[in-house]
């Protein structure tokens, strides 16, 4: 629920995946989602391998890593609060690019933006499941769960591109909406993380 909330919400990613549908296609929209989605591995495998250390060797480490994570998602929904809701989609000129290209692009858009690692970071510890199962599977099955549902929910905007586009431009009070939403889940998760 966490992951569909965040996915749904406006930002650069989704607004990406969405200009480049209704600009080009939805078939442009779907590499561009493939390459944002195919990046977050790389994410993934840092955490994975650089927090079990950490968890391995201190647990009070540990919860300074999930303190500060839920200081950054206070952080974030600070933010968002201070931000416009509207939301932009700019109708401007947009070049054409291969399938290829925009697969790439959107892989080196994720893998070279630091705050996604600092998101996962801030995220996954506090969805860790077990206590038997060793931390790294646990990062990757929550991975590949955020790949999933974030693949999903952009995949669907880019095969409803146009509609979306309307709606969006039609219902200005959606924003307000999707603003508050994306708060809410932000303070509910770093307060999960502290629990």
């Amino acid at each position: 629920m966490a992951t569909s909330a965040l996915a749904i919400s406006p930002g650069p990613d989704n607004i990406y995946v969405l200009t480049q549908s209704v600009v080009n296609g939805s078939k442009y929209g779907l590499a561009t989602t493939a390459g944002l989605i195919s990046g977050c591995i790389i994410h993934t495998t840092l955490l994975a391998f650089g927090v079990s250390v950490i968890i391995r060797e201190s647990e009070t480490l540990f919860f300074a890593i999930k303190l500060l994570g839920a200081l950054y998602l206070v952080y974030l929904a600070y933010k968002v609060y201070k931000s416009s809701s509207a939301i932009h989609l700019s109708n401007g000129y947009i070049p054409k690019k291969s399938l290829i290209q925009l697969f790439k692009q959107g892989f080196i858009m994720n893998v070279l933006n630091p705050k996604v690692t600092i998101f996962f970071l801030a995220f996954f510890p506090g969805f860790l499941f077990s206590d038997t199962l060793s931390t790294v599977l646990q990062f990757y099955v929550l991975g590949f769960v955020f790949m999933a549902v974030s693949l999903i929910i952009f995949s669907f905007i880019a095969l409803l591109a146009g509609k979306i586009s309307d709606y969006i431009k039609s219902h200005k009070n959606l924003g307000f909406v999707l603003k508050w939403l994306q708060i809410v889940v932000f303070i509910s998760i770093a307060i999960l993380i502290l629990i």
